[in-house]
């Protein structure tokens, strides 16, 4: 059910606070961003590896969903319960009309209430790189707190060692953060989860501006009752 100072459109939740520079830059890229990244072998292969771990009907709550594709059509397709959340109005406008079987929800992850041991599994797909360290780090621990017991979180994020780097992202002025891939380990584990599986990538996005970029996959599972 919608929260205060939410209004429903059809399967879509407006929070109406969700004015933020991450949600400039991906409301002006649109489908745009989905072009450039849709080609990414990796994406596909961390959503096949968490088809084959997740239960029938499980519900998955794919933080920063951007267009619904890949992730959440994929795992709605495959019969799972799916909720996006982004911060970009635009992105959560077309992820509805593409992913008709999920439910979408436009609101930023950091405020949003999430309830302890609600989700089998959560995916955050590069959705971290314009918060501050601190920010990502209480949000990973939240999300880990959100998972059931045995559920899986499956992290994607850009492995540097940068701290508001002000740069340029397909034409968009972005101020970025991320971790070393190590410190990406150490802040999933320091979250009280396990990492069952890693893998690190180089990728070229599909776009005229686009610079290869490492990239980074983990498959982490809240093996015990209470994550930390």
């Amino acid at each position: 059910m919608p929260r205060i100072g939410t209004r429903r459109t059809g399967c879509v939740l407006f929070d109406e606070d969700h004015g933020s520079p991450a949600a400039a830059v991906f409301d002006a890229l649109g489908g745009e961003y989905e072009k450039a990244f849709a080609s990414s072998p990796a994406h596909r292969r961390s959503l096949d590896r968490l088809l084959g771990e997740l239960a029938p009907g499980s519900s998955v709550l794919d933080v920063g969903s951007g267009t619904g594709r890949p992730t959440a059509a994929v795992l709605a397709g495959a019969g799972h319960r799916v909720l996006g959340v982004d911060v970009s109005p635009v992105m959560v406008e077309i992820a509805s009309r593409q992913v008709p079987d999920a439910g979408f929800r436009c609101a930023d992850v950091r405020r949003m209430p999430l309830e302890d041991g609600s989700y089998d599994a959560v995916c955050v797909y590069f959705a971290l790189l314009q918060m501050t360290r601190a920010e990502q780090t209480e949000l990973v621990r939240r999300l880990a707190r959100a998972l059931r017991p045995g559920g899986l979180l499956v992290l994607a994020t850009v492995p540097l060692d940068v701290e508001e780097f002000d740069g340029v992202f397909m034409g968009q002025d972005v101020r970025v953060t991320s971790f070393a891939p190590e410190d990406v380990v150490n802040l999933v584990r320091e979250a009280g989860l396990t990492v069952k599986w890693r893998q690190k990538v180089m990728f070229t996005p599909t776009h005229p501006d686009a610079r290869p970029e490492p990239q980074l996959f983990l498959h982490c599972g809240r093996e015990d009752a209470e994550a930390a």
